[in-house]
């Protein structure tokens, strides 16, 4: 009596799969646009890759924020004095820049700081670099004085860009409060079950 054994791991018997889920299809290609083609929602896909960009973790501090801001004012209006003869249009767009550098990296609990540090450092710098060409003190208030007049947009530019950026950073926190708020009630919930 001869039989052929068909078990798994016998001698002689074909390997055999267990029985499982069936394998997966392959995902279906995406439909072809035409090279000129316009997406259906361009918004809608901007949006998405905005949402995907990760922000960095604001660091600064308050402190910090005014440190950085006064340092690079007054660095861009000495740099801008040597360069063009005193603070000019090099000095307000490196002011703006880093204005707004600052309101997106300083820390929630600061936020404050960066619209208020933007004038002080605003006025630093012009103070440091301006000078009407007459020396002594009554020259450097002189330039102090011209240079504010004559740059207030510049000031006015940061400093409301900052408090904008500011804002809208303190309108996103508490909707995140609230909802993990309510998440985290909700779970309690679900696990009390």
């Amino acid at each position: 009596m001869d039989q052929h054994s068909a078990r798994p791991g016998a001698p002689g018997a074909a390997p055999t799969r267990a029985p499982g889920p069936a394998p997966a299809a392959a995902p279906a290609a995406a439909p072809a646009t035409a090279p000129g083609a316009v997406p259906a929602h361009p918004l809608a896909a901007l949006l998405r890759r905005l949402r995907a960009v990760q922000r960095p973790r604001p660091r600064l501090t308050g402190l910090g924020t005014g440190v950085l801001v006064t340092l690079v004012t007054v660095l861009a209006g000495m740099a801008d004095a040597a360069l063009f003869d005193g603070p000019g249009v090099f000095f307000g767009v490196v002011f703006v820049a880093v204005c707004a550098t600052a309101a997106v990296y300083v820390r929630p609990y600061d936020l404050v700081a960066a619209p208020v540090s933007a004038p002080i450092a605003f006025a630093l710098g012009i103070g440091l670099t301006a000078d009407s060409g007459g020396g002594g003190l009554v020259g450097h208030l002189l330039g102090l004085f011209t240079g504010l007049a004559l740059m207030t947009g510049w000031l006015y530019t940061g400093t409301v860009l900052a408090a904008l950026i500011v804002a809208v950073r303190a309108l996103r926190l508490p909707s995140r409060r609230r909802r993990s708020r309510r998440c985290s009630a909700a779970r309690r919930g679900r696990s009390a079950r």
